[in-house]
């Protein structure tokens, strides 16, 4: 039930000094102030960082050769492991793989070539590549479609572009399904446009990219029977490290390369990485609550302290509270609410104005904000702080309202 009187004593109390209150306040404020923004400044990074990963799954590794580093079976060190068509075929039925896609590239890994249509040119990545590998790395097809098998069948000349090469190649509103582009002297006609479901600089280099079938890309290019490397997918239940282990140990046996030689292959797990990432956002969430909780609890011992100023301030008040009946609960009651008011209105407009400030700068960096994009914070969280400011506040008044409950009417009364 609603006691108007009650709530009329509350604001005498903390209108009775408004500089102290305000100061008091500000010191609670600003915990639950700091709380969400280091909150949602960690979510910011955290989600541009994880739209890196947003261009290849998760469950996927990446293997290619390198050089021997142990003498095997009569072969000495230093010798170059290269992959072939044959390599392909015996790993087709790996335990525990979902999908094994050969790759080649013009110019290696992060090699680029010169793209041609007419007289505006530019230099891409051009790839060979099997379908399934739009399983590895996802493509959002925005126009046409992707390679097929009958493409990689008849080894057509075709070619699935990213949006960054439409943009440079073609008009603005110009349809590039239907027409050529030239690579190498060769032609490929264009039969698809592809954008990304998510962003960041990897991702911004793969909307450079241009896809053309696996075995046209080796027949065009003259890379006979030579692959680059392998882009491995594993089971949704299965490790793909444990997948990796096993590709690797096949390729090892059929290049003659020693079981225990750590350089001859190369690889890059993204499952790893990924999980590597992922433990460090969960350290650096915990960094925040502990240091934000640290700010806030600064800010509540603040208003514990002036909770007992209040209380030897209102000795006599008690003292005669207590005289004509008052009981201990009630004075409790009233002391606990002020604290908790006070923390409560401070702490709400701390929450509101950290949350308006990360709508702001979520509005300003929107998704085009690299390794820190979408600093928002969940209303779980907005809850969760606004919980714990309560019960602070309410911590913070029980030291006062006890010592206000032991006061002794006598002595309150003789007290001036």
């Amino acid at each position: 039930m609603f006691d108007k009187d009650r709530w009329q004593e509350i604001y005498h109390v903390l209108a009775m000094n408004p500089l102290r209150t305000i100061l008091t306040a500000f010191g609670v404020f600003w915990g639950i102030f700091m709380l969400v923004i280091m909150m949602g400044a960690g979510n910011g990074l955290e989600t541009g960082a994880k739209a890196s990963f947003g261009s290849f799954a998760t469950n996927s590794v990446y293997i290619w050769g390198q050089s021997t580093n142990m003498p095997y079976k009569g072969f000495k060190r230093g010798r170059s492991v290269n992959f072939d068509n044959e390599d392909t075929k015996a790993l087709q039925n790996i335990e525990g793989m979902e999908v094994i896609c050969p790759k080649n590239q013009l110019g290696g890994h992060r090699g680029s070539n010169t793209v041609q249509r007419g007289t505006k040119f530019s230099s891409f990545q051009v790839s060979g590549d099997i379908p399934e590998i739009i399983r590895i790395t996802p493509r959002k097809m925005i126009n046409g479609r992707f390679l097929n098998d009958k493409d990689e069948e008849d080894k057509r000349k075709v070619a699935v572009i990213g949006t960054r090469v439409r943009d440079v190649l073609f008009e603005p509103d110009e349809d590039p399904i239907g027409e050529y582009i030239e690579i190498g002297g060769i032609y490929f006609l264009v039969v698809g446009v592809f954008d990304l479901y998510a962003g960041g600089e990897m991702s911004e280099r793969e909307l450079e990219r241009i896809h053309v079938p696996f075995s046209t890309f080796q027949q065009a290019f003259n890379y006979g029977n030579f692959v680059s490397w392998f882009s491995v997918l594993s089971k949704p239940d299965v490790p793909v490290s444990i997948v990796e282990e096993r590709v690797k140990a096949v390729l090892k046996e059929r290049h003659k390369v020693h079981p225990d030689d750590p350089r001859a292959l190369g690889s890059f797990n993204a499952e790893e990485q990924f999980n590597k990432m992922n433990n460090l956002f969960i350290g650096i969430n915990f960094l925040v609550w502990i240091v934000g909780i640290g700010t806030l609890l600064a800010g509540v011992i603040g208003v514990s302290n002036i909770m007992l100023i209040v209380v030897k301030e209102r000795t006599k008040e008690i003292g005669i509270r207590k005289a004509i009946g008052a009981t201990p609960f009630s004075i409790i009651a009233q002391i606990l609410l002020e604290s908790v008011t006070l923390t409560s209105i401070a702490g709400y407009l701390g929450l509101v104005s950290a949350v308006g400030l990360l709508e702001l700068i979520n509005d300003i960096v929107g998704e085009s904000g690299g390794m820190f994009r979408n600093p928002e914070i969940d209303f779980q969280a907005a809850i969760v702080s606004l919980v714990i400011l309560i019960i602070g506040g309410t911590l913070a008044g029980l030291i006062p309202a006890q010592k206000a409950a032991s006061v002794d009417p006598i002595i309150a009364l003789r007290s001036e």
